[in-house]
């Protein structure tokens, strides 16, 4: 029985790409620390803005700065191989009846990890 040169290609080649699967040849690792870091920046910007919208009413500014982004790997969990933590310095003025302004300064800070089935930051809430 004689067998084309076609079919001996295709099992050769199939061969080959089970033996490359099987030999640790993977798809991506994973988001870069760079890519991580501009996705952590964008959350921060978000809280930012959305922290510093008050309602008039209530005469209280507040000013919220971004003090600080830590990042670090975490390297044996695939699914959530980044933890960060946005660092925010917040100061509010409140004018009372009298027209008096009372400054009160806090620190503030949220942590989040990176989630790679959804590719993005994902907020933890801090233990009790």
């Amino acid at each position: 029985m004689r067998t084309s040169p076609t079919v001996g290609t295709a099992v050769f080649a199939l061969a080959l790409a089970l033996a490359l699967a099987g030999c640790g040849a993977r798809g991506p690792k994973g988001p870069t620390r760079e890519a991580v870091t501009a996705s952590l920046q964008q959350e921060a910007n978000s809280l930012k803005q959305d922290g510093e919208k008050l309602d008039p009413v209530l005469r209280v500014k507040a000013t919220w700065t971004v003090e600080g982004l830590d990042i670090s790997e975490r390297p044996n969990d695939p699914d959530k191989p980044w933890a960060g933590t946005i660092r925010f310095s917040i100061k509010s003025e409140t004018r009372d009846t009298d027209g008096k302004v009372v400054t009160d300064e806090f620190k503030k800070r949220f942590d989040y990890v990176y989630t790679t089935s959804v590719n993005r930051w994902i907020f933890q809430m801090p233990p009790e």
